[in-house]
């Protein structure tokens, strides 16, 4: 019988600065691509040409509770100013072992929602971070890396752009 791996402890750290206790959730970054159509002469039907990530596929939400006053002064800050990484620890229930997750991720901040304000209520702030670089890895094994900006997308050891790189003199 098996059983789901399920995310047990996590915290975020934010420029190097851990938020532990402070961070209730975090939506890593949906990752899709755009396709885009083509049907040539002959063909019954069309297929989808792979034009790498989708605009908004980097994104990644998060919301904080409490005053978050530290992370509002990053608002309006440089293409990668902020750096967000994720330490997560996975179990299934019929072991105590642990699975490592990280992701780390560069960019800036898009939005601070801070909602309404209330009287010893969380005040959680909702907050888009929108990324141009993007690494996700399993008890140390690197499984997926995009960087935007050098023209890297990495899944499973595999860089998938190095050809196109090399191709353009990179």
């Amino acid at each position: 019988m098996a059983l789901p791996k399920k995310l047990k402890y996590f915290n975020v750290y934010v420029n190097g600065t851990s938020f532990v206790g402070e961070v209730e959730s975090f939506t890593p970054p949906k990752l899709t691509r755009k396709f885009e159509n083509y049907r040539g002469a002959g063909m019954p039907a069309s297929v989808p040409i792979d034009m790498g990530y989708e605009d908004d596929a980097l994104n990644i939400e998060w919301t904080i509770g409490g005053l978050a006053h530290e992370v509002l002064k990053q608002h309006g800050s440089s293409l990668n100013g902020v750096t967000l990484r994720f330490a997560g620890a996975y179990q299934k229930e019929d072991s105590e072992d642990f699975v490592k997750v990280e992701i780390i991720v560069n960019g800036r901040h898009k939005k601070h929602d801070r909602g309404e304000l209330k009287l010893g209520g969380s005040n959680l702030t909702k907050i888009t971070t929108k990324c141009t670089y993007y690494k996700e890895i399993v008890d140390n094994e690197e499984i997926i890396e995009i960087d935007v900006i050098n023209m890297i997308d990495k899944v499973n050891g595999e860089d998938r752009l190095s050809k196109a790189r090399n191709a353009i003199g990179l």
